[in-house]
């Protein structure tokens, strides 16, 4: 019994309790983390779309087709940090949002696959293609932190940037081969010239060049 009273008197007692803490600070605008991307399902599917396996996200209240993605860093500095963003599909309102998206996933294919933006060989092509979302649910790239206002007005870290091989950063930060200083095509060297896809991924993409290329006509929107 008396066991009890002092657990009860102590637990009753919070003078000795650490001082809560308010929060952790905001990463810096424009600092650039490897992450791995997580796409919380949503159980939207539009088969029309191509948009299968339940990882869309659709808005009941704008009729929006998103992918919800929680980031979170992989290391450095802030290592175990996680950011959220969704990833424009579909909008009622016309197609921006849509190929704001497009435009998201092109450039994490890029920088997770070692893909110069402006390579257009067919190695480099085939990288830029998926299967399904399920092809980027946990695919890892560098991004860009950015800043914006929450639902309550409150600030909060977000992702809306992938960082490219073109960066002058991206081969220290992911750790592989410059593709500037490996050279072009032809041993062309320079920043400007198109880049090889990285050694690792190059293996991977060899095998769907070999087969029949499918007709332009029967991929979703999405996946071109």
């Amino acid at each position: 019994m008396n066991t009890n009273v002092t657990h009860n008197a102590a637990w009753n007692d919070f003078n000795d309790a650490e001082a809560q803490h308010t929060g952790l600070d905001l990463i810096p605008k424009g600092t650039i983390v490897p992450v791995r991307m997580v796409i919380k399902p949503g159980g939207h599917d539009d088969y029309s779309q191509g948009w299968t396996g339940g990882y869309a996200t659709l808005s009941n209240d704008t009729g929006a087709v998103f992918l919800s993605c929680e980031f979170v860093v992989t290391s450095g500095q802030y290592a175990k940090r996680k950011l959220w963003s969704n990833l424009g599909l579909y909008s009622a309102k016309g197609p921006t949002w849509g190929q704001m998206g497009r435009s998201f996933i092109r450039g994490l294919l890029n920088s997770s696959r070692n893909i110069h933006p402006q390579d257009t060989t067919p190695q480099a092509a085939a990288a830029r293609r998926i299967n399904s979302f399920a092809d980027l649910d946990g695919i890892e790239f560098l991004a860009k932190v950015d800043v914006e206002k929450d639902g309550r007005g409150d600030d909060r870290n977000v992702v809306k940037v992938a960082v490219e091989p073109d960066h002058k950063d991206y081969a220290v930060l992911m750790g592989v081969a410059s593709q500037a200083s490996r050279g072009g095509q032809g041993g062309q060297g320079g920043s400007g010239s198109p880049a090889q896809a990285a050694p690792a991924y190059a293996g991977q993409a060899a095998a769907p060049a070999a087969r029949p290329a499918a007709p332009v006509s029967s991929k979703p929107a999405w996946a071109q």
